[in-house]
């Protein structure tokens, strides 16, 4: 585990942006292919620009490339939101970052994958077939949760059968609904879908590598709350599980989270 704190954004996301580009070209260089899990938001805007300008100058064979994104909204728990929706995950992720591919090194659309509420199940299994993720990118919610696996108590799951949850559709809790309403629904609370499919923490706890940034200061709470816990996991704060993983880094920015 490594837990790094860098100056502020413009830092965090460079550290970060590095960090993926030289895993993915570690493997595309010999001709192998790379499964990056893809987080959404704020957090991650600068880091994808400079993410794509990297592998663009690399002049990286992105044909090598599969990207699997984290979650997808849905508006009824049984379909994801359209592309045009304003906060469609699909939207976002081709606005941040593949339209910023040189087309020239071959990204093919197709092997960008979302979770989608009528095939959760399906969608493990290909990232299983694919031979697993590689990297997952993450961010941290204001209640600890990651992706859109939602704190839970003790008294309702086992840490054990939480750490198993596989991609499942879920309803969002008032608290996230809230959180994303106020950072990416512009404060009006109707664009924000009451669903989504979110990748379970089981797929994400196997990434051979997890990345977990963290740049706003509501993020401090649940981030101290985890470091009290001395590495036990506990389902109310599902990032928690990640202070076991193998291969965890934290980046976060000093002038926003205040460690203990």
């Amino acid at each position: 585990m490594i837990i790094e704190s860098v100056r502020d954004y413009a830092a965090m996301s460079s550290v970060g942006a590095s960090s993926i580009f030289d895993d993915v070209m570690r493997k595309i260089s010999r001709g192998e292919r790379y499964n990056l899990g893809l987080a959404t938001g704020n957090t991650m805007i600068t880091l994808y620009d400079e993410l794509a300008e990297k592998l663009n100058r690399a002049k990286a064979d992105l044909s090598l490339l599969s990207t699997w994104n984290l979650d997808e909204y849905s508006t009824d728990g049984k379909s994801t939101v359209s592309h045009d929706h304003p906060l469609s995950y699909w939207k976002y992720m081709h606005e941040k970052l593949f339209s910023k591919f040189d087309p020239a090194l071959g990204f093919n659309d197709a092997n960008a994958h979302f979770p989608e509420p009528g095939s959760c199940d399906a969608y493990d299994s290909a990232i299983e077939a694919a031979g697993g993720l590689d990297l997952q990118l993450l961010g941290i919610g204001f209640n600890g949760h990651i992706a859109f696996n939602e704190p839970m108590r003790e008294d309702e799951i086992s840490v054990e059968d939480f750490g198993r949850l596989p991609t499942r559709v879920l309803p969002l809790s008032e608290e996230t609904i809230v959180q994303n309403t106020a950072i990416t629904a512009g404060g009006d609370s109707s664009l924000v879908p009451r669903y989504a499919a979110t990748m379970g923490m089981a797929p994400i706890l196997a990434a051979r590598k997890c990345l977990l940034l963290a740049c706003f200061q509501e993020q401090t709470a649940p981030l101290n709350a985890i470091i009290a816990r001395n590495g036990e996991p506990t389902p109310f704060l599902p990032a928690s599980y990640l202070w076991r993983h193998p291969d965890f880094r934290l980046i976060y920015t000093a002038d926003k989270v205040l460690m203990t």
